[in-house]
C-alpha cells in the first residue's frame, strides 16, 4: 500500500436494515477533490450491491419503521446551510430525494417515529452574528469582525467541532411526510431550549416524546454527567427519566418498553479509563427511574462507536472491546453484571464491529479485519457470510500480512500486540508504533499506517500497553497518576519480542506515535535514546502544566490521570527531558488542534533546538487532532510522504 491508496479506503458505515432493504452509507478519501466522499450503497441479503445515491456527501439512512421512506444527510459543497449536511428524504422504492431542512450548521442523523411520519434530529444552532448568520444589524460579519466571546465555562470548545456555548445542540421534530408535499421548506422551531445541548435522540414507543441525553441538572452547572430526558415531541417541559451516576449515552426501547442504554459509573471518584457498560430502566410516571447495569464493570467494555444497543428475543446485542477485537455480543435483558465469558457471542475472532443493523431475525452488521477495512455481513445460523467486496481495491493495492505478538513485561505483565513485515528476508529496519488514547485499543482492522511503513520495507511493531482499552478496566486504569511507568515497560517489552526475530534489524529502530503514543515517543526518547536511532512525535502531550488551561479536555484530563501537583506535572512531562534527546526528533502537529494544541509542539521544538537537538518541526495548515485519520486526503498523503522520507533518512 502506498501513500495515494488511501482512495481505496473504503469504509462503510453503521447498516439500515427493514425488510430486505439494507442500506449503508460508504466513503473513502477523494484525493481530486481534496474531501471524503460518502455515497448511499443498497446491499443484496444474497449478497452484491447497488449504488443508492450518488453522494457526494450522503451519510446516516434511516429506514422508516414501516418500510415506505428512507432519510439520510447529505452535504454539498457550498457555504451555510447550501454545504451543511440536510435532512433529506426518498422511497424506499427508489427516486428522487428532497431536502426537508435549510439549518445554517446542518442537522444530525434524523430518527423516524413509529407512525413513520415525524422525525427527530439534533442540530447546532448558532447565535446570531455569528457563523456567518445576521446579527441585530442585519449584518453577516466575517469571523474575525465577530462580537468578542463571554467564557465563562471550562467546557467551551471542543476539538474537531470548534466552540460550543454559542451554538448548542437542539432538538428538531419534523413531519417528514407532510414536507414531502409543501412547495417550501418548512420554518423549524427547536423544542429544547438554547441554556442546554441534547444528544442521542430516540422516540418512546407510544410516539408522543423523544428521549435525548441532557448534562445533569439541565447544565446549570458544569459537568460531566448525562442523564435522560423525554420531550413531549410537540413541544413542552422535558421530564427527567433517569438520573445517571456518569454518562448516559445512545438511548434505545426494547419491545416491552425496558430503555436501554450505555453509560460509564464515576460512582468511584474517576473520569478516565471507565468501561463503558450496558445499562437497562424501566420507565413510568412515579419519578426517575433506577438503572441497573446489566453487564460487568471489569470485563465488558461496551464500543459505543458501533451504535446504540439493538434488543432482540429477550437479549440486547451490543458490541465489545476485546483484546484488539470489537466482537458482537447478546447480553440477557434480565442480566445483572453479566461478565464477558458469559455473554453469547454472535461474531467474534480477529475483527471488528464498526456497526449492526437487525430486523426480526435478520442480523447485520459491518466488520472490519486485517485484510478489510469495513465489509457487510449477514450473521446467518450457519456462521457469518460476507455480502460485500469493498476492501477488493485496497486488496489490490498489496496488503502485507500481520501476525500476533504476546510477552510479558519485567514485572510479569501480560503484552500483546502485532507485526506487521514488509516482503523480503531482511533483516528490515524496525519502527514502533504506539496508538493514542491512552484508554484506547490497536485493533485487528486493517491499519493504513502500518501497511504503508511495510510497503516501504519497514517492519512494524504495534500493541496494546498497559493504559489501552480491551483488557479489563483495571489495565486500562494501571496507568493513572504513572504515565511514563509500567506503560513504558510494556512498550519496549513488545518490541523486544519483536526483535528476537533474526529477520528484523535492532540497529535500525525507531519510534512513533501520536496523542498519547506521541507522549511516549517523547517520553523513550528522553529516557531511552539508546534503543532508537530517531523519533518522530505527532500531536503529542509534552507538558503537562500548560496542557490543563489549554487543551479542550485539560481541565479534567490531567488531573484524572497525572494529579495537580506541579513537581508531578513536571516529573511526568517529556519537555522536562527534552536536554536529554540524542537522537533526530521530529516534532510533527496541526495548527487547529485543540485536544493537544499547538503550543505542546512549540514548547517541545524550541526546548531541543536550544538544547542543541537535531530536531525538525512540521505543521499541518487547517488540521485538527484527527488528520491522520480524518484530515484533507492531500494532507494525509503529504504527511505519509514525509514520514516515509524521514525514516529513510534516519533508518535507510
Amino acid at each position: 500500500m502506498r501513500p495515494a491508496d488511501i482512495e481505496a479506503l473504503v469504509v462503510p458505515g453503521r447498516p439500515a436494515l427493514r425488510g430486505d432493504l439494507l442500506l449503508t452509507a460508504v466513503k473513502h478519501p477523494d484525493l481530486e477533490s481534496n474531501a471524503n466522499h460518502s455515497a448511499l450503497r443498497r446491499v443484496g441479503l444474497g449478497g452484491g450491491d447497488t449504488s443508492w445515491t450518488q453522494g457526494p456527501h450522503d451519510a446516516a439512512p434511516a429506514i422508516s419503521p414501516d418500510g415506505r421512506w428512507v432519510a439520510f444527510l447529505r452535504a454539498g459543497d457550498g457555504e451555510g446551510a447550501e454545504g451543511s449536511a440536510q435532512v433529506h428524504v426518498m422511497p424506499a422504492a427508489g427516486g428522487e430525494a428532497k431536502r426537508l431542512t435549510a439549518l445554517h450548521l446542518g442537522a444530525d442523523a434524523p430518527v423516524w417515529a413509529p407512525d413513520s411520519r415525524r422525525v427527530a434530529f439534533t442540530a447546532r444552532v448558532p447565535d446570531a452574528g455569528r457563523y456567518g448568520t445576521e446579527d441585530a444589524d442585519g449584518e453577516k460579519p466575517e469571523p474575525p469582525a465577530e462580537a468578542p466571546r463571554r467564557i465563562t465555562r471550562f467546557d467551551y470548545r471542543i476539538d474537531d467541532v470548534g466552540f460550543l456555548r454559542d451554538r448548542m445542540k437542539r432538538l428538531f421534530v419534523l413531519d417528514a411526510v407532510a414536507a414531502l408535499d409543501a412547495a417550501e421548506l418548512a420554518a423549524l422551531e427547536p423544542i429544547s431550549p438554547v441554556t442546554y445541548d441534547v444528544d442521542d435522540p430516540v422516540w418512546t414507543p407510544d410516539g408522543e416524546r423523544v428521549v435525548v441525553a441532557v448534562p445533569q441538572d439541565w447544565d446549570r452547572v458544569e459537568t460531566d454527567y448525562r442523564d435522560l430526558v423525554a420531550f413531549p415531541a410537540g413541544g413542552g417541559e422535558p421530564e427527567l427519566l433517569v438520573a445517571c451516576h456518569g454518562y448516559a449515552e445512545q438511548p434505545v426501547f426494547g419491545p416491552d418498553g425496558t430503555l436501554f442504554f450505555y453509560g460509564s459509573s464515576y460512582e468511584d471518584g474517576h473520569r478516565e479509563a471507565c468501561n463503558a457498560g450496558l445499562y437497562a430502566a424501566t420507565i413510568d410516571t412515579g419519578g426517575p427511574a433506577k438503572a441497573r447495569r446489566l453487564t460487568d464493570i471489569e470485563t465488558v467494555d461496551v464500543e459505543s462507536g458501533s451504535g446504540p444497543a439493538i434488543p432482540v428475543n429477550g437479549e440486547v446485542l451490543v458490541a465489545v472491546r476485546n483484546r484488539g477485537a470489537v466482537e458482537l455480543r447478546a447480553v440477557p435483558a434480565s442480566a445483572d453484571a453479566a461478565v464477558l465469558a458469559d455473554l453469547r457471542v454472535l461474531h467474534d475472532g480477529h475483527v471488528v464491529v464498526r456497526g449492526f443493523a437487525a430486523d426480526g431475525d435478520t442480523i447485520v452488521a459491518v466488520v472490519a479485519t486485517p485484510e478489510s477495512s469495513g465489509d457487510v455481513v449477514v450473521l446467518d445460523a450457519g456462521g457469518p457470510r460476507v455480502l460485500t467486496d469493498y476492501s477488493k481495491p485496497l486488496r489490490d493495492k498489496g496488503l502485507r500480512p500481520v501476525e500476533e505478538l504476546t510477552t510479558t513485561s519485567p514485572d510479569g505483565h501480560p503484552v500483546h500486540g502485532w507485526l506487521v513485515l514488509p516482503e523480503g528476508e531482511g533483516p528490515h529496519p524496525v519502527l514502533r508504533v504506539v496508538h493514542g488514547g491512552p484508554f484506547a485499543q490497536q485493533d485487528w482492522a486493517v491499519f493504513d499506517e502500518a501497511q504503508v511503513y511495510a510497503a516501504a520495507g519497514y517492519a512494524v511493531v504495534l500493541g496494546n500497553p498497559r493504559g489501552s482499552a480491551g483488557y479489563g478496566q483495571s489495565h486500562g486504569r494501571a496507568i493513572t497518576f504513572g504515565f511514563g511507568t509500567v506503560d513504558v515497560d510494556d512498550v519496549l517489552a513488545l518490541l523486544d519480542k519483536a526483535l528476537e526475530r533474526p529477520d528484523l534489524d535492532s540497529s535500525r529502530v525507531g519510534i512513533m506515535g501520536g496523542s498519547y503514543g506521541g507522549f511516549m515517543t517523547s517520553w523513550v526518547a528522553s529516557h531511552h535514546p539508546e534503543r532508537f536511532k530517531a523519533a518522530w512525535s505527532e500531536r503529542a502531550v509534552n507538558a503537562w502544566d500548560s496542557m490543563v488551561g489549554s487543551s479542550d479536555i485539560g481541565y479534567f484530563f490531567v488531573d484524572s490521570y497525572i494529579g495537580t501537583d506541579p513537581e508531578v506535572l513536571r516529573d511526568r512531562s517529556p519537555l522536562t527531558y527534552a536536554a536529554d534527546i540524542t537522537i533526530p526528533f521530529a516534532v510533527v502537529h496541526s495548527e487547529q488542534d485543540w485536544r493537544c494544541p499547538l503550543e505542546q509542539a512549540q514548547r517541545m521544538f524550541v526546548a531541543l533546538r536550544r538544547a542543541g537537538a537535531d530536531a525538525e518541526f512540521l505543521l499541518f495548515p487547517g488540521e485538527g487532532h484527527e488528520l491522520s485519520r480524518a484530515g484533507r486526503p492531500r494532507h494525509r498523503v503529504q504527511r505519509f510522504d514525509a514520514v516515509l522520507e524521514w525514516w529513510s533518512r534516519h533508518l535507510g
